[in-house]
């Protein structure tokens, strides 16, 4: 996106100093960089990653990258400890994530002496606030920015549908393109939430998923042995005819029925079971939010409609380049 670094154009140069930027750029592909560690260390043994040299030195620097993310989170969270630290009481702090997670459990948190376990109301340490972090960049940020690549990418290939959601848009909203969005707009923008759903089957971003057998048991005719990594390929129930009437046609619409109903398990944008991720509801919410913010106000369209779309698989599928025209509407 053009303000992706508060920088708008090489006339209105960002107030933010080029090391800053250099620092988060390089920090972004490092997140980029531990997708392709994890595939390392989930299919290279131990013995290939210790003992043969192009794997070890893999293996090294891949360690080295998840040393330098973790070092990076560990001063952003100390930092923001301590200016949390340094704020009087009465003063109010800044309204994010980090900030919630830093004072849950103590005299700033609304609800503490609430309870009387110390084991449960006791603030989190700072790894525990690491891990919780990373687990929001890498589930819940860099799959809902590359979904929404896709979803332009699709809308500029399916013309009709782009006009569609327009058009439901422009019905909510009126013509008034900076009120806030409310929970009755999210909950009316039905058929943003079908292109969201459709695009996410046709084009997964996380493209499997693993499970490990807690006993052993037969899969595809197949003895397997507890402790067995499977992956899912979440592509191919997608697509299969079994579920889907025409899989591979790219079509809202079908969201849209009110009868319709996915047969269970056969839909897994955001998996499935007891391990059916925790913050779906809320990726939901910011796309549709992100569509109507988007599409109400400007006109975004591919520059080739015949490039091909880049993306790069790993343990997700990540949009490398779009390039778009970005136009306010009339």
């Amino acid at each position: 996106m053009a303000g992706y670094f508060n920088e708008l154009s090489e006339d209105e140069k960002a107030e933010r100093p080029s090391a800053l930027i250099d620092e988060t750029v390089k920090f972004v592909h490092a997140i980029r960089k531990h997708f392709l560690g994890l595939l390392m260390f989930q299919f290279v043994s131990p013995f290939l990653r210790h003992y043969f040299p192009y794997f070890k030195n893999k293996s090294d620097d891949f360690i080295q990258n998840i040393k330098f993310i973790n070092q990076r989170m560990d001063s952003i969270i100390k930092r923001r400890r301590e200016e949390i630290e340094n704020t009087p009481l009465d003063k109010p702090l800044q309204n994010d994530l980090l900030t919630s997670i830093i004072t849950a459990n103590t005299p700033r948190d609304i609800n503490y002496n609430k309870i009387d376990d110390k084991e449960v109301m006791r603030p989190m340490t700072d790894l525990e606030i690491r891990g919780i972090i990373f687990d929001g960049i890498i589930a819940g940020t860099d799959t809902t920015a590359n979904t929404i690549s896709f979803i332009i990418y699709h809308l500029a290939h399916y013309p009709d549908v782009k006009k569609k959601m327009l058009d439901e848009i422009d019905g909510i909203f009126q013509g008034d393109k900076t009120r806030p969005i409310t929970e009755n707009d999210v909950h009316n923008l039905k058929y943003c939430e079908a292109v969201i759903k459709e695009v996410s089957r046709i084009f997964s971003v996380v493209n499997s998923f693993p499970r490990c057998l807690g006993k052993p048991d037969e899969i595809g005719g197949y003895q397997w042995p507890a402790e067995t990594m499977i992956r899912i390929n979440i592509d191919a129930i997608h697509h299969n005819e079994e579920y889907w009437e025409e899989p591979d046609k790219f079509n809202p619409d079908r969201w849209m029925v009110e009868s319709f109903e996915p047969k269970k398990n056969s839909f897994i944008m955001f998996g499935g079971g007891l391990r059916v991720c925790p913050g779906r509801k809320l990726a939901m919410i910011e796309l549709v939010c992100l569509m109507a913010l988007l599409f109400r106000k400007y006109d975004i369209d591919l520059i080739d409609k015949k490039a091909p779309l880049k993306t790069e698989s790993s343990i997700i599928t990540t949009c490398t380049e779009l390039l778009v025209e970005i136009k306010l509407r009339k």
